[in-house]
């Protein structure tokens, strides 16, 4: 049930994403900061991209997904069209691993030590799903600010 749940908000907002990336107007205000706005849009959809397919798609799914956590934050101008496929690839990856994760699983240890202290899987998939909200609320926000 806990992990039809997780699917189900993480497709929600991985789709609200989608809808985010796509209600930009003009494309370069995608990646423009300003004042306390140290991150575009840009670059925190490329973050959750990149934060999901480390998270669930390889160390869940074994995708094989390698992560540049660095570029995430400093490529700039890729084009909203490619954000896109970028977001419909994750919400495959994501669906995949999770319809093959087994509820008995959300027990166990999750495979990385991300906080200071272990987790359990089902622990870090709740994590992984309010990081999410956190993030398209940023995005949200600088849409509507910057554009």
């Amino acid at each position: 049930m806990i992990v039809n749940t997780l699917k189900t908000i993480l497709n929600r907002d991985l789709n609200k994403l989608m809808l985010e990336i796509a209600a930009y107007q003009e494309e370069t205000n995608l990646w423009k900061i300003s004042g306390d706005i140290k991150n575009s849009a840009g670059n925190l959809c490329l973050h959750l991209i990149g934060n999901l397919n480390t998270y669930i798609g390889a160390a869940l799914g074994n995708s094989g997904y390698i992560r540049n956590r660095e570029l995430e934050f400093s490529l700039k101008d890729v084009p909203k069209s490619e954000l896109l496929i970028m977001i419909e690839q994750t919400i495959t990856i994501v669906n995949e691993t999770l319809n093959q994760l087994k509820e008995e699983e959300l027990q166990k240890e999750y495979a990385i030590k991300v906080f200071e202290n272990k987790t359990t899987t089902g622990f870090f998939l709740v994590h992984l799903a309010t990081h999410l909200a956190y993030h398209l609320g940023q995005i949200n926000y600088h849409r509507r600010i910057i554009d």
